[in-house]
Order: structure tokens, then sequence, then C-alpha cells
């Protein structure tokens, strides 16, 4: 990385949009680290991380550090958007990276911080003594306080533009961009296109959950193949009960529902619970009464 960008005048500030985009891409990172990690012990024992959780997270933020902050000044986040840290305590005018005392409070405040959160949960959540009681008390308001403090910067931070994190605000580094940044020309008809397919794609999404599609498909298929375009012998079939109108196999606990047909006993029920106004595929009568056969089919008469 070059040891300076000019004169910080010439340099654009970053926006608020990029300083935040930078962090929710470090979570990401951070996340996609820890689940590649965790599969690499899918085959042994659960729970085999879970007593030392915090100290492999502190473990693996630490290389992380080491090869993005202590060697370019730059989260991984703020790499890809052009963006690297500055000293903002030098009383010169150019890029001053960052010193090393400050890359190592940022490992502490960061790492160290959220390692210490993680390890003091997990030794005063199971005790009840009233000395850890107190010292817990103590601890949860320090984080409270501490979360107070993080609001108020944000809020500053929204106002002025600098320092996005309190850690950033207490060591004195700010978000500079690496490079000029060019002006992106996007074209009028792809951004049309953009929204114009957006706007459809939520107009399925509220209009999919409205449309019955079961009853749909039972309409076109009793259109396609009504009754009497059935066999002779396929409406025998059916008149000695031996099809299900539904699924058209040997009917299994055979019931009606008030016409002529038969159903096997889980195709209507299931189709009757999707939808209350079910009727039948093959004669289009609505549902009466679910009763099972009064006589027994035996399985032997198919080939009879």
């Amino acid at each position: 990385m070059a040891s300076s960008i000019g004169n910080e005048k010439n340099v654009n500030p970053v926006l608020r949009i990029s300083q935040l985009d930078a962090l929710e891409l470090n979570k990401a990172l951070e996340q996609l680290v820890w689940s590649q990690f965790t599969s690499c012990f899918h085959g042994f024992k659960p729970g085999l991380l879970a007593h030392f959780e915090p100290e492999v997270k502190a473990f693996l933020w630490l290389i992380l550090w080491r090869f993005t902050i202590y060697t370019k000044n730059a989260t991984v986040g703020q790499a890809i958007l052009n963006i690297q840290y500055k000293n903002n305590l030098s009383q010169t005018e150019k890029y001053q990276p960052l010193s090393k005392h400050q890359k190592l409070w940022y490992l502490i405040f960061t790492v160290g911080g959220r390692w210490l959160e993680e390890r003091c949960y997990d030794l005063f959540s199971n005790r009840q003594l009233q000395s850890f009681c107190k010292i817990k008390h103590y601890i949860n308001f320090g984080a409270g306080l501490l979360k107070l403090c993080e609001l108020l910067n944000f809020l500053i931070f929204l106002q002025k533009g600098t320092f996005a994190t309190l850690t950033e605000r207490i060591l004195g580094i700010r978000s500079v961009f690496c490079k000029p940044q060019s002006v992106r020309q996007v074209g009028f008809e792809y951004m049309n296109r953009e929204l114009l397919w957006h706007g459809f794609a939520e107009f399925l999404i509220y209009l999919l959950p409205l449309i019955n599609v079961q009853k749909l498909k039972l309409k076109i298929s009793s259109c396609s193949l009504p009754i009497t375009g059935l066999s002779s012998s396929e409406n025998t079939l059916a008149a000695r009960c031996k099809e299900c109108s539904l699924c058209g196999e040997w009917p299994t606990m055979p019931h009606t529902i008030g016409c002529s047909h038969v159903f096997c006993y889980y195709c209507v029920k299931s189709n009757y619970l999707f939808d209350i106004y079910f009727t039948c595929p093959k004669c289009g009568s609505e549902v009466q009464s679910l009763q099972p056969l009064k006589y027994k089919i035996e399985m032997t008469e198919l080939h009879a």
C-alpha cells in the first residue's frame, strides 16, 4: 500500500453509507469464516467447541486482524469499497498510516472486548453466589453504559459523517479513500429494467398466496378429462369403486363425499382441509359429508 495518498484536502470524504456497508461486509465475513470453521467439526462429538467457543473465535479474529488491519490498514469490507484507515491524530496534512499502538489497541477493543463479553457471560450465567451476583451487576451496568456511548457516537456519526464506531473515535482513526473515486455511469435503460423486474417480483409474491392452486388444478383436470370422455372400461372401473377419482390408484380406506365417485381417505381429506369448497373433479359435486364406503372392496376383484 502506498505510504501516502496526497493531501487530505484533495481526498473526497467517505460517504456514511460506504462506512456502514464496510461494517456489514466485515460481519458477513466473520459469519462466513465461523461457519466454514465449524463445518470442519461436523463429524465430531456434538458440543465439542461449546466450551472453547470464545477462545476459538478470538483466535480466528486475531488471524483476520493480522492480515487486514495490521498489514493493510483496512478491513476486508473497507478494501472491497476502496477505503482504508488514516491516523487522524497526526499533525501533518498528508496521509499517515496507523501506528503500531493504534493497531494493537484496535485489536484489544474489538477482539478482546468481544472475547471478554462472551466469556464473562459464561462465567456468571450459572453463578448464584452473592459476590458473583454483584460482579455480574457491575458488568451488566458497564455493558449498558458502553452501548449507550455507542448509540451517542452513532448519532454524532450520522450528523458529521466521521468515526462510524466508538473504537474509531477513541483511537483517532478515520476512513478515507485509497484512490480518487470515479463517477460510475449507470444507464437509465438498465435501471428501468431492474425496477420493472423488482416490481413484477413483488407483485407475484403478493399475488401467489391468494391463488388456490390446488382448486385450479382440479378444475383444469375436470375440464380436460370429463366423465363423459372416459372409455366404457374406465367408467365401469369407477362405477365399481376400484379407482380413486383423485390419484387414479386403488382406493385406500375408500370414502365418498355424497356423489357416486370414490376417493382415498387421505386424498379427499387433505384436499378438503386445503380447500373447504372442494368439489369432485369428475362430476363437480361439492362435499356434503365425508363418509366411508359401506361395503368392502377386495383386491382380488380387480383381476376378476
